[in-house]
């Protein structure tokens, strides 16, 4: 039993490396406040809800501290979700389209070398994060690695995550592209079913869009985690939630362009094998997938690099 809600919980129960702490570097999207490890605090606030979720199951305990609030009455054939999947994937305007062309060629872009010039720490791929804040930004484009952190509540965990945003301020107003470099290990669940992995596997290596898209996905995701866990049996916990995953992602965040303190992390070899074998793993699945797209795709003889003009500032001072 205890191998199974383990690896239900995924990432979160792997630990975290270090913290990074406020400082320069980079300016504040919304409200304020750093994001590093997940806090002593929020390690035993999850602690706490693993062993009543493990000793009590999805009733959360006599006082149902923690009950998911996503509708029951959202279950639904897996089958039937993969269409949404597909639907949401070709229902992208220019601009995004052409964003994850240029956010692809990027990554693919980058060297092993390229990443002994980031003083950042390897959790999570946070050095190919920066890397690729970086050369977005020698492109001409305002990207910045957020750093996300969210407090325990009675429905979830706190955490943290980073991710990638692209800005745009256009005539008085801001809009926002979110990147998310490791996209898919988000929904990796305990025991999937054979349709939810194959769902899993339909999704973007990269995400590149609008927090709406993203909630949109993750909506899907969130049912059919919740149907593949039903038809094992196995009850929904409330890291899985909607509310969960959406705190990744649209909770106070700081945006950062280089990382806090250049003297903080000291680059050794292993950890510049784990930043290597973060870029290997993501630059191989970035292949494949477009190595598909090319097989489903007519030929298309215009190799002519994505035009973002709305989103590259001409006058834009870079790193």
């Amino acid at each position: 039993m205890n191998c199974k809600v383990c690896a239900a919980i995924g990432d979160l129960w792997r630990p975290r490396l270090g913290a990074v702490g406020g400082g320069g570097g980079g300016s504040m999207g919304q409200v304020g406040g750093g994001a590093g490890g997940i806090s002593s605090d929020s390690e035993h606030d999850l602690a706490m809800m693993v062993s009543e979720f493990l000793e009590y199951g999805s009733s959360g305990g006599p006082d149902s501290r923690y009950i998911s609030s996503d509708s029951e009455s959202g279950l639904c054939d897996i089958t039937n979700l993969a269409d949404k999947i597909s639907y949401f994937k070709l229902a992208v305007d220019q601009d995004e389209r052409d964003a994850l062309s240029v956010v692809k060629s990027l990554l693919l872009s980058i060297s092993e070398k390229d990443l002994l010039h980031v003083n950042s720490s390897s959790r999570n791929a946070s050095c190919v994060r920066y890397t690729l804040v970086k050369l977005l930004r020698l492109s001409g484009y305002d990207a910045g690695v957020c750093a996300a952190k969210w407090p325990g509540s009675s429905k979830f965990p706190g955490g943290d995550h980073e991710y990638i945003d692209v800005v745009n301020y256009d005539a008085g107003s801001t809009e926002r592209l979110i990147i998310d470099i490791d996209f898919c290990s988000h929904f990796e669940i305990a025991r999937a079913v054979e349709s939810y992995d194959r769902i899993l596997n339909s999704l973007p290596v990269v995400f590149v869009g609008s927090l709406t898209k993203l909630k949109q996905l993750l909506q899907v995701m969130v049912e059919a985690a919740r149907s593949s866990l039903k038809q094992n049996s196995m009850p929904f916990p409330p890291w899985r939630s909607l509310a969960y995953l959406q705190a990744k992602w649209q909770s106070p965040y700081q945006r950062k362009f280089s990382p806090d303190d250049l003297n903080a992390y000291r680059t050794t070899s292993l950890e510049h094998k784990q930043c290597t074998g973060h870029l290997r793993r993501l630059q191989s699945s970035l292949q494949s997938e477009l190595e598909i797209e090319r097989l489903l795709k007519p030929v298309n003889r215009d190799n002519r690099w994505p035009k973002l003009d709305r989103w590259r500032h001409s006058s834009y001072t870079t790193l």
